[in-house]
């Protein structure tokens, strides 16, 4: 009997070969096509992988490669910023875990090892790959959600920008929902640069709000007494008939501002007071 020091050579010895072959059969197995790209990083990954594996043989275990964990969660970030759903890399896994766990049962069993010692082998080969695709899966989520939210936050750029229209006069339409976050937005972001712009009367068109609730109204009279106190008139239109008659049936009450059935009104009526 050969001891498991015999294959741990052999691992190391024949890395790059063992690990070309175990790609392509791994390869061979999926039944969609594999860029040129993920194949030569895979075979990289694989011979690193061959490598510790045969350093961690006599190791504790538990140990993983640095390297293993660092291509784990490169190969998670990368599907998410080229916006691949979760499911193709999860798809890979069983076949990849099945071809390299036979040729790993193979070796062993080529090199007599007894049968202790190839369920040692083979327990801490299912273990990395194991820690492996939690560390894809982890890195996509933590990758997809930073992309969401730069998402979000460019949306909330566009959603809400300030239209200067002539001196002193300038037009904040409101599209889509209203809510905290978007609010805090306004308050935030949007509030700060009106003064900025030297604004003295801003028109609140409400044409593009999809519903109007109490929570919408509350967001909105806070967005209306902040620009109170900085000394800036507000005009609200294009408060469509259905959401005037929500906002009525909430108990909300607009009488305290001035109300236009459109833009365009709202612009003469200043101009006139001017």
């Amino acid at each position: 009997m050969k001891s498991t020091l015999t294959v741990a050579h052999y691992l190391n010895e024949n890395a790059e070969y063992l690990a070309n072959k175990i790609v392509d059969e791994i390869v061979s197995k999926f039944g969609f096509q594999v860029s040129k790209e993920d194949i030569e990083q895979a075979r990289q990954m694989y011979v690193e992988f061959l490598t510790f594996l045969s350093d961690s043989i006599d190791c504790d275990e538990g140990s993983i490669p640095e390297e293993l964990l660092n291509w784990s969660r490169q190969n998670g970030e990368r599907s998410a910023a080229k916006h691949h759903r979760i499911s193709e890399i999860l798809i890979r896994y069983p076949d990849t875990r099945m071809v390299f766990a036979d040729f790993i049962l193979q070796i062993s069993l080529d090199h007599e090892l007894s049968t202790e010692d190839v369920v040692l082998i083979l327990k801490r080969v299912h273990h990395m790959l194991d820690v492996s695709i939690n560390e894809t899966v982890l890195a996509f989520e933590r990758k997809s959600e930073e992309i969401l939210e730069k998402t979000r936050s460019e949306l909330r750029e566009l959603s809400t920008p300030v239209v200067p229209i002539e001196n002193g006069l300038a037009v904040l339409p409101l599209i889509g929902s209203i809510d905290a976050d978007r609010t805090e937005h306004l308050m935030n972001f949007v509030l700060p640069k009106i003064p900025e712009l030297q604004v003295e009367c801003l028109i609140m068109d409400f044409s593009g709000i999809v519903a109007m609730d109490t929570e919408v109204a509350n967001h909105i009279f806070n967005v209306y007494r902040v620009l109170g106190l900085l000394g800036i008139e507000v005009l609200v239109t294009g408060l469509r008939p259905e959401l005037a008659i929500s906002a009525v049936s909430e108990g909300i009450d607009f009488s305290s501002i001035k109300t236009f059935a459109n833009v365009k009104q709202a612009i003469e009526s200043v101009k006139q007071t001017t």
